[in-house]
């Protein structure tokens, strides 16, 4: 199954040069690493990330992470996928920008591959 992470570029690619992604700020102050399902990203996007350009979209193979990725409920009781670990790039199978539409909206890529 794939999850996905919205995360600024510039944020990103210096996750890329160090090899491993510790988190965002939240991230940081909450202990684990936020995640999405590909039913729960677009809303995540409207909610913690609206009106922002420069974001990345990162994919990730959910079970490259092993143990330290854990479902837990959150918005409405939901279970999302929280990771107790960096993000070894390893996981990661792709990595596309996430722009804004005309309507202010986030354009998604197809996410059913």
């Amino acid at each position: 199954m794939t999850i996905y992470k919205i995360c600024p570029e510039a944020m990103w690619r210096e996750a890329e040069a160090a090899g491993t992604f510790r988190g965002a700020p939240v991230d940081l102050a909450d202990g684990y690493i936020h995640f999405s399902t590909a039913e729960q990203v677009r809303e995540t996007a409207a909610k913690h990330f609206a009106g922002q350009s420069d974001l990345l979209l990162v994919s990730i193979e959910e079970a490259r992470l092993g143990p330290a990725l854990r479902w837990e409920p959150s918005r409405g009781g939901a279970l999302f996928p929280h990771l107790y670990a960096e993000l070894p790039l390893s996981a990661v199978t792709r990595v596309e920008p996430l722009p804004l539409a005309a309507d202010g909206a986030h354009r998604f890529p197809d996410l059913s591959a």
